[in-house]
């Protein structure tokens, strides 16, 4: 073989070593990327399970002060009980976000009964579901950074190759409709 030759096919070889190494690399970034979305909603999922062990001590607490606001408590109770059947994260946010206005609708209706505002017992309930509302608030807001930093990879150059949304697909934000109001204080 020829000096020239074997420099070409050096060459060549190289940049094919660079090109696969460089679409390797994007495919891992997008797959970390992927994952730290599948890590940011088990965060999530952890507070509003610890917001749905609350509430039964929520409702024990308050059901001798609140006799006459069976509404209140019956939304309440449709709404933890529409949680079991979403299946997806949209629909979870969504069940998640009815559960958020039934609290806060609790929460008003509780404001009314002086008692049950004195109650140290009720005060430390909610105290520890706003605090947990918060939380959930703040993973949300890393939850959706995350979905969108990915969403915007897998659609810009050169991230943005033919198979990477087939190999891995995009994913979707908890939407702004479905917010943790801060209406517990």
């Amino acid at each position: 073989m020829h000096p020239g030759e074997i420099l070409w096919t050096v060459v060549i070889g190289l940049v094919v070593v660079g090109v696969v190494g460089y679409g390797l690399s994007i495919y891992n970034s997008l797959v970390s990327l992927k994952n730290n979305i599948g890590r940011s909603w088990a965060n999530i999922d952890v507070l509003l399970k610890q917001r749905h062990d609350e509430l039964p001590k929520l409702v024990k607490t308050c059901e001798g002060y609140m006799q006459h606001e069976r509404a209140v408590f019956d939304r309440l109770s449709e709404a933890r009980a529409a949680l079991p059947m979403a299946r997806t994260i949209e629909q979870r946010a969504e069940a998640e976000s009815e559960l958020s206005r039934a609290l806060g609708g609790f929460f008003a209706v509780a404001e009314a009964y002086p008692d049950l505002k004195a109650n140290l017992s009720f005060l430390q309930l909610q105290s520890r579901i706003s605090e947990i509302e918060n939380q959930i608030a703040d993973r949300r807001e890393y939850y959706n950074d995350t979905v969108t930093t990915f969403n915007t990879r897998i659609q810009q150059m050169p991230d943005a190759c033919p198979m990477c949304p087939v190999l891995i697909g995009g994913d979707h934000v908890w939407p702004s409709s479905c917010d943790t109001a801060m209406w517990l204080g």
